[in-house]
């Protein structure tokens, strides 16, 4: 657990299992018409997810899945992914110097 209050909590889960479980400063999700970024103190939502690749920031690490048709929700700090499909994509721990690309 991060010692910065201010880091999203995050869940990935796919009917095979759980894909990811931990912190992220930032996330770009995949949403079914577009792009969608969420960091700290984002307004509570629920989107539903397209296809393509869900990036989140984690300290120096940027974590990378390609995920497919299911649901996004963000309450309290707290994002919860709920998707068909969950896959890491190669190289997943890219160093990264700002924000999450």
């Amino acid at each position: 657990m991060s010692s910065d209050p201010r880091v999203l909590r995050v869940s990935i889960i796919s009917p095979a299992g759980i894909g990811y479980e931990g912190e992220a400063e930032a996330i770009v999700a995949p949403a079914y018409d577009g792009q969608l970024g969420i960091l700290y103190g984002h307004a509570p939502m629920m989107v539903l997810l397209g296809e393509g690749e869900l990036r989140l920031r984690d300290g120096g690490a940027l974590h990378r899945f390609h995920v497919a048709r299911g649901f996004l929700q963000v309450v309290d700090n707290e994002v919860s992914v709920l998707a068909e499909e969950v896959g890491q994509v190669e190289g997943e721990e890219v160093p990264t110097t700002g924000a999450a690309h």
